[in-house]
């Protein structure tokens, strides 16, 4: 059993210890909020281009593009995907991590012809270490995610694309649906089926277009430019979807951290205060019982 000395050690260790959970978790709230209003900023542009696109589908029949196939088209098992990987770029965020690297996982044994692009330094350590087929790794920190970094990617992605190197393109990913929930997602973009085009919102309201649209150049050109900046944009809405989802979790984790430490500095400090009155009640009866031997070896002088 453990003295009084190394229960209060243990006690004052906790202590300090919450100060760094609570410093935490006011930094990801923080960030969480700065990052979330930057990206409520940019996505109106994003949205509209989303709108567009199946507005130019609703009004033009046979429309052919690299970026596009046909709802009835039938996949191909010997194609070669590429698969943009979207992790944190350290721990201490609960099953965040963990949850992404579960559903690459599963997407790689369901189509071993993957070729991995990984943002954050935790996912780069863990698919080299495992040895897995990293084509890239973007040295960027997913702690400050920007539409320039965002645009990088998409370009590269698009240049093995049109290459031919990669036939289908996905984004693994987390989705904050609210303030507590998250969800990782595994997203087809590339090439796109009109009938379900990408969207940024999570409420879409249809409308029938009756306007003519002309085009200029082409309808292709047109196309082809725009489903360039909507893979951009969806790729940057992911890098800020999931640097807030980060944050999240690392709000809960911390939340839950502050609630043991609790629940051990109680068990603690009962077990202290015993222990510090089990020792006071000794020294007590310890005086008492010196009083009582010396009153007693005083009355056997007197006699």
């Amino acid at each position: 059993m453990k003295n009084a000395k190394e229960i209060k050690s243990r006690i004052r260790s906790i202590h300090d210890t919450r100060k760094i959970t609570n410093a935490m978790y006011m930094i990801a709230s923080a960030k969480m909020k700065r990052v979330k209003k930057q990206l409520d900023l940019t996505r109106p542009y994003f949205d509209a281009l989303h709108s567009e696109v199946k507005d130019i589908f609703q009004t033009v029949e046979d429309m052919e593009s690299r970026y596009f196939h046909p709802a009835d088209r039938r996949e191909v098992f010997d194609e070669t995907y590429g698969v943009l990987v979207i992790t944190a770029d350290k721990g201490l965020a609960g099953s965040y991590n963990k949850s992404i690297i579960k559903e690459t996982e599963k997407l790689i044994s369901e189509h071993p012809d993957v070729k991995l692009f990984v943002v954050g330094e935790y996912g780069r350590r863990f698919f080299l270490r495992q040895q897995a087929n990293v084509v890239k790794n973007f040295l960027y920190t997913a702690q400050n995610p920007t539409m320039d970094r965002a645009r990088d990617i998409s370009a590269m992605l698009l240049d093995l694309f049109n290459k031919g190197e990669l036939d289908k393109i996905f984004v693994i990913y987390t989705d904050l649906e609210d303030s507590l929930t998250t969800k990782v997602m595994s997203t087809c973009l590339l090439p796109i089926c009109p009938s379900r085009l990408i969207s940024f919102t999570k409420n879409n309201i249809e409308e029938e277009v009756s306007t003519t649209f002309e085009f200029y150049p082409s309808i292709e050109e047109v196309l082809n430019n725009v489903v360039k900046n909507l893979f951009s944009g969806f790729i940057y809405s992911a890098l800020v979807s999931s640097f807030c989802s980060e944050q999240s979790a690392r709000m809960t984790a911390m939340n839950l951290a502050n609630k043991n430490a609790e629940k051990i500095l109680e068990s603690l400090t009962l077990q202290y205060n015993q222990m510090r009155q089990a020792a006071i009640t000794q020294e007590v009866m310890e005086v008492i019982s010196g009083a009582k031997a010396q009153k007693r070896k005083g009355k056997k002088e007197v006699l």
